[in-house]
Order: C-alpha cells, then sequence, then structure tokens
C-alpha cells in the first residue's frame, strides 16, 4: 500500500508565551503544499524483525532505527501487538530539518496505512492522540488542510484560506537550524500578542509582507543572512509574501499564478514552485 504525503509552510508564525511546561504557545497558519514524499509498507510475513526499513531520495542522514515513520510503526505495535511484520519504504523528497514538516507527514502516513492496511479500525480522536506522540505539528497532517494552530501546535482551527490563484515556491539551501535552540534563542521580552495573526491572514495578501510575520526570522537571519537574502530575492522577482517556514531554514514565495518565475538559486538548492 501506497501513500505520497505533502509538507505544510507556516504562514506566519507567532511565539506568544513560554509556558510553565517549558514549551511555548504558538500561532501559525499550517498550509499544505503539494510537495511529497512516498511511503509503501507491504507486508513481510516471512521475515524475522518486525520491519524492515529502507530509504532513498535525499536527506539520508537518519538511522533506520531512529527514523520518525519507524516510531509510528512500533507506537502502533505496542497497542495491536500481532500487526504483522512489515516492509517499508520511504522515498524522501521534501527537505529533512527544513521547516517543511517532512518528517511528520511521513510518520502520520504511516499510521493512516497501518491503520487501513490491517483494518485496526482506529478512531480519529486516537489517530490525533498518536499523532501528537511523534510530533506538536503530526495531528495537522491528518486534518490536512489549511489551519490556525495554537499551543504547540496541535490545537487546530480550520480556516477558509485558499491560494488557487497563486503558486508557491519553495526554496531550501541546505542550512540546518536546530528547533530547539531556536526556541531557546528567543527573546521573552519580543513576544508577540495573542490573536494578531488570526486578524492579519483575513485581511488581503497584499498587506501580509508589513502584517504577517514568523518570529523565527530575527534569529536565523542574524546568524543566518543568506536567508534574508533568499526572501529579498522573492520579493524583487514579483513575489506577494514571503516567508521563512517554521523555525527554518526553508524560504517560501507566493507569485501570481500566471507569473512566470525565473530565478537562478545554486543547482544544489531544493527549489520547487507548485
Amino acid at each position: 500500500m501506497l501513500s505520497f504525503p505533502n509538507c505544510k509552510i507556516n504562514i506566519g508564525l507567532n511565539i506568544t508565551a513560554k509556558r510553565a511546561d517549558g514549551y511555548h504557545d504558538l500561532e501559525t497558519i499550517f498550509f499544505p503544499v503539494s510537495i511529497k514524499d512516498a511511503v509503501e509498507i507491504i507486508e513481510d510475513p516471512t521475515a524475522l524483525n518486525e520491519i524492515q526499513f529502507s530509504l532513498s531520495g535525499n536527506n539520508l542522514q537518519v538511522k533506520d532505527d531512529e527514523n520518525i515513520c519507524v516510531k509510528a510503526y512500533r507506537l502502533l505495535k505496542k497497542d495491536f501487538p500481532k500487526l504483522p511484520p512489515v516492509k517499508m519504504h520511504l522515498h524522501k523528497n521534501i527537505p529533512a530539518g527544513a521547516g517543511l514538516g517532512g518528517g511528520s507527514a511521513d510518520a502520520v502516513a504511516v499510521l493512516l496505512l497501518v491503520n487501513k492496511k490491517f483494518n485496526l479500525n482506529i478512531s480519529e480522536r486516537a489517530l490525533n492522540e498518536y499523532a501528537l506522540a511523534l510530533g506538536s505539528d503530526c495531528p495537522f497532517f491528518i486534518l490536512d488542510k489549511p489551519c490556525l494552530a495554537r499551543g504547540r501546535g496541535e490545537i487546530l482551527t480550520p480556516v477558509a484560506l485558499g491560494l488557487s490563484s497563486y503558486q508557491i515556491m519553495v526554496v531550501h539551501p541546505g542550512i540546518h537550524i536546530n528547533t530547539t535552540a531556536a526556541f531557546a534563542a528567543l527573546n521573552a521580552g519580543s513576544f508577540s500578542p495573542a490573536g494578531q495573526l488570526e486578524a492579519s491572514i483575513k485581511n488581503d495578501i497584499s498587506s501580509w509582507k508589513e502584517t504577517v510575520k514568523n518570529d523565527f526570522e530575527r534569529t536565523a537571519f542574524a546568524q543566518y543572512p543568506a536567508l534574508a537574502e533568499i526572501k529579498e530575492t522573492l520579493y524583487q522577482n514579483g513575489a506577494v509574501y514571503s516567508s521563512m517556514s517554521g523555525s527554518g531554514s526553508s524560504i517560501y514565495g507566493i507569485f501570481p499564478k500566471n507569473k512566470l518565475i525565473d530565478i537562478k538559486f545554486p543547482a544544489h538548492w531544493f527549489c520547487q514552485t507548485v
């Protein structure tokens, strides 16, 4: 059984408070983007191990037993011990550690595939609980439509946000930003007001450049000036809105659909328009 999980971008990302449990409260728009990986699972009754995992494509540095897809299968195996051994293959196209949620999307694809393939009849509520155990943004990929996310990113409210008149270019220069370090670098005195993003996103996209912000850009751009340069390049070439996604380091630009985008980024960078 085969699935093609898509990634997401963050439209705005406001850190509103630091919580007593050490996490941060945030507000962001998760918006699905059709840049995809591929996950395949087949039953392997002759296997000695519970899972035989293989990987192709880019971002192959993660060890097999540390891959979030393997963790997702083993999470279900704990509650459904009769699950048979499987072969699982993941083909990576979405850059890892890029603020696009590729790993989270892949993990949720495994949850959904295993649930369907082996007729586990797991409820949507329970699937959300499994997803949250794997990562704060994982529940979004079960819903997989534009949402306002609050809390750690797990409190989701669908929003009417259509970008069918636009195309999105996603650029990842291969810079890795540690998410934990990115949160640690936030200045508590500069947290954003709660509710600001929800109000701003309702305005015309032409106003977003001034009102829809990603709070991680301040520290990321200071540390990696190339990211700010990518964003400026996208604006100079006709983007109506551009931002870093998540804690980075992908930068995306939203362009009118009829706009011919002719930007020559370095060949070894990931660059895809959808």
